[in-house]
């Protein structure tokens, strides 16, 4: 660590891509790195999609400017694609052995982070009946109301909101899934309930898009933040549970390499972990840390009942992937929405 804390300060700087602040608590997150180690954290669009973390690795594989990035934060089914076109660079953190086997890749391309479910997001200032399940969005009272938080062509949350949608309705899974939550989102859109705008927390706020499927951490953070004005209240479906891994990874074409090594030993360790759940994300090494006594009451206490996520379900990877192709190829044909 010595060694590699050295090299990393020569460096100097790191680069991030699609790390908002209110994601997971990565405001704490990154202010804690530069902070322990004092190298500049350069952040490149926060809001960007894993689809577009690829794509910035792809057109920046020759430079080694501001604008290449480092590390990715990526859906899961983006790091074995991103490994088999060889974009991804090795590296086993010093806590391997507590990431669980099928969330990570065994030669080190990629390691999931945290996870979470999807949820739905109500501004009560405006919706005042809450949802409960998934069926209850395609009823009168939410009328021109509801939004994913993305594209679902290319952002993994909204991707697998449209999955979470299917499952609830008692599909299998993988292009199952993907098929009977495209045909939800064509009843919702076709309604007049499906808002076709992206509900991050300043549509939320404003009522524009007044309930959004999203990851409970994100949405949790987004009442947290907004501290009751307007008051928002996170609910975990009752039926549609879907569990989402995400993962680390870093740039084969990495400008600085020995900074990358030490942000993922950073969030890999005690501190990056538990600053992670701060923002509701259920970090990977949990199940780990918990045996060990290491997750403070209080954190715990700050998570939605426990009994709600006894329900999700982990799609497998080649599920999310049979999904994703759906989605991808069938979106502007079935749903015909086009978000902005």
């Amino acid at each position: 660590m010595d060694q590699l804390v050295a090299a990393a300060k020569a460096e100097g700087q790191l680069t991030t891509i699609a790390l908002p602040h209110d994601w997971c608590n990565y405001g704490e997150v990154i202010s804690g790195f530069k902070a322990k180690y004092g190298i500049t954290v350069n952040e490149l669009n926060p809001n960007a999609s894993s689809a577009d973390e690829i794509e910035a690795i792809k057109a920046n594989k020759g430079n080694t400017g501001p604008q290449a990035p480092d590390v990715i934060d990526v859906g899961l089914s983006f790091g074995p694609s991103a490994k088999a076109e060889g974009l991804l660079m090795p590296y086993k953190v010093s806590t391997w052995d507590e990431i669980p086997a099928e969330a990570k890749d065994a030669d080190g391309h990629w390691y999931g982070d945290y996870y979470g479910v999807l949820a739905i997001g109500v501004n009560t200032d405006v919706v005042k009946e809450v949802p409960k399940d998934f069926s209850d969005l395609l009823t009168d009272t939410y009328a021109n109301s509801v939004a994913l938080a993305g594209d679902p062509r290319s952002a993994a949350n909204a991707l697998m909101a449209v999955y979470a949608a299917g499952i609830s309705t008692g599909a299998a899974g993988g292009e199952a899934a993907a098929d009977a939550g495209l045909e939800f989102f064509k009843k919702l859109n076709d309604s007049g309930n499906f808002v076709p705008v992206d509900g991050e927390a300043a549509p939320i706020a404003q009522g524009t898009t007044p309930v959004v499927l999203n990851w409970d951490y994100n949405l949790l953070a987004v009442r947290d933040n907004l501290k009751g004005n307007p008051p928002v209240e996170v609910v975990i479906p009752q039926s549609g549970v879907v569990a989402g891994v995400y993962v680390q990874a870093i740039s084969a074409y990495a400008p600085h390499p020995n900074a990358a090594k030490l942000w993922m030993e950073y969030l890999y360790s005690d501190e990056g972990q538990l600053a992670w759940l701060k923002g509701y994300c259920h970090p990977i090494r949990f199940n780990a840390m918990s045996k060990a006594g290491k997750i403070p009451q209080d954190l715990l206490d700050r998570l939605p009942d426990a009994a709600a996520y006894e329900k999700a379900i982990f799609p497998s990877l080649d599920d999310q992937n049979a999904a994703k192709a759906a989605v991808a190829a069938k979106w502007d044909t079935v749903v015909g929405a086009n978000i902005q």
